[in-house]
């Protein structure tokens, strides 16, 4: 039976899985939802003797109905393959009663490879089996990661052109070389004056804007999403937290039927939807712990029921989390709602108007699946500091807010299950802040020596992705301001 996707802000239209791809963000703004989360037609037993790439296919399956097996094992195997650097592509690391799933050993070493390594193959699929003629044109707002990955994603990808918006100064100094370096005939890197939930409702903007899409249409273009908000970005996410229950099962660190607690660190909601995903689809899974920094919005959401992001903006040693606006929370607003698009179209315009939004009692009682916690800056370099002194594990500063969150979480409430932390980047993404949390002396040091040592520190090879920006040369130095981001799209797409 195929399933269909619809609006979280409408009723009024159903599409297929391939059609929500290419369109990344439905027509009224909303993002596009299954009718209905399916479950898994697998067993535990039969999960825990699978590989990433089998498991890939078997929850993957279930949400792009309208993919023949062969369409969708293709799009698979060109996406998990050598560009990982380990065999199992989310190894799990197990360091003290806690369990890392690290999920930085694609090619850019942040988790934003896990779905962006497959986005491009699954939208160029969706092209052909939609006949569509235009030329697509991805566009993206980065809090850092999501760019590089959609960048080496799309890279020479025929039929695409790419562009990338990030906040100027709001990215770590490897983050923006990996970005603006990056080779490919139809990359685009615009830094915008402003911080990313500026990026974000800039692009979201074009995307709402019809009659640019009209103008658009005319010369050739179509736009379509490499961001969290589009479908084919959340389904491949949920693939790794259903691997992640399996090898713990096949590993004997659990029992069938088990639960186990989930951690991860969140900006813009993504990724801890897709464990929430995973739960709905059968998956044995306890508390989805929202670990925030010290943007901390999420945090007091899940506290008071109040969505509120009238708040000083703060940049941190995690950047990636520095986000005031969760775009993916509005799919857990749509469910909790009970799928009511009015309700939610009704939070959302509120959200843009006024800045917030509050839940009813009834929607705040559907929130039970979810605990929240927050780190602050001394938390985070503490963590990193401490866990590498007892155990020699190096975690990169977003790691260490889950890591901190679940460390207060599990004193607290005394809950013993389990937890897999979702490991989001690479530490050698952000070496600067975790060599000087571990010892101070080392903010004198230059960035490429911190990563030199950095590999004597933690016994671990420096990833290609660092070696590769050593000496690359500087190809994007676009710059604009916010308001000025539809402009610059024209410009780069018709000059």
């Amino acid at each position: 039976m195929e399933l269909m996707y619809k609006s979280t802000r409408s009723e009024a239209y159903k599409v297929t899985a391939s059609e929500a791809i290419l369109k990344g963000l439905a027509d009224d703004g909303g993002l596009f939802m299954p009718v209905q989360i399916p479950k898994l037609d697998v067993t535990l037993e039969a999960l825990k003797d699978m590989s990433y790439q089998e498991t890939a296919y078997v929850v993957m399956k279930q949400f792009l109905t309208d993919f023949t097996e062969e369409e969708l094992k293709s799009c698979i195997e060109k996406a998990y393959d050598d560009k990982f650097d380990t065999e199992t592509i989310a190894p799990l690391a197990k360091v003290e009663d806690t369990y890392y799933l690290e999920l930085f050993h694609g090619a850019t070493i942040a988790f934003k490879d896990m779905a962006l390594s497959i986005l491009p193959h699954l939208l160029t699929t969706s092209a052909k089996k939609n006949q569509v003629k235009n030329e697509i044109v991805i566009l993206t707002a980065t809090s850092g990661d999501t760019g590089k990955a959609a960048l080496a994603g799309f890279a020479d990808v025929e039929g695409t052109k790419i562009i990338v918006f990030y906040p100027k100064n709001g990215v770590s100094k490897v983050q923006e070389l990996q970005m603006v370096t990056q080779k490919g005939d139809n990359t685009s890197v615009v830094a915008i004056h402003g911080n990313f939930d500026c990026a974000q409702s800039g692009v979201k903007a074009i995307f709402e804007n019809k009659e640019l899409a009209k103008e658009m249409a005319e010369k050739g273009y179509q736009f379509s999403s490499a961001n969290s908000i589009n479908i084919g970005r959340l389904v491949p996410q949920i693939v790794y937290y259903v691997y992640a229950y399996a090898k713990l099962l096949q590993n004997g660190e659990i029992e069938a039927g088990e639960e186990m607690n989930v951690v991860v660190p969140t900006g813009n909601f993504g990724n801890i939807l897709a464990a929430y995903f995973a739960k709905q689809m059968g998956m044995p899974i306890g508390k989805l712990i929202c670990a925030s920094n010290e943007n901390k919005v999420l945090f007091d959401f899940f506290e008071t029921g109040v969505y509120d992001k009238n708040r000083e903006f703060i940049l941190t040693i995690s950047p990636s989390m520095d986000i005031l606006i969760s775009s993916n929370l509005e799919r857990l607003i749509y469910l909790i709602a009970g799928c009511d698009a009015s309700k939610n179209r009704e939070l959302m315009e509120a959200l843009k108007e006024k800045g917030a939004y509050a839940l009813t009692d009834e929607m705040k009682e559907n929130l039970s699946d979810f605990a929240a916690g927050y780190a602050t800056e001394k938390e985070v370099k503490e963590k990193i500091a401490d866990t590498y002194a007892k155990t020699g594990y190096v975690m990169d500063t977003h790691t260490a807010v889950a890591a901190s969150v679940y460390e207060k979480y599990a004193k607290e409430s005394k809950d013993a299950r389990k937890t897999v932390i979702a490991s989001t980047a690479s530490p050698y993404k952000f070496a600067r802040s975790v060599m000087t949390s571990i010892d101070k002396k080392y903010d004198e040091v230059e960035e490429f020596d911190l990563i030199d040592t950095l590999e004597v520190l933690s016994g671990v090879d420096a990833p290609k992705a660092i070696e590769e920006i050593r000496n690359a040369k500087i190809l994007h130095t676009l710059e604009c301001d916010a308001d000025k981001m539809e402009e610059t799209v024209k410009k780069i797409l018709i000059n």
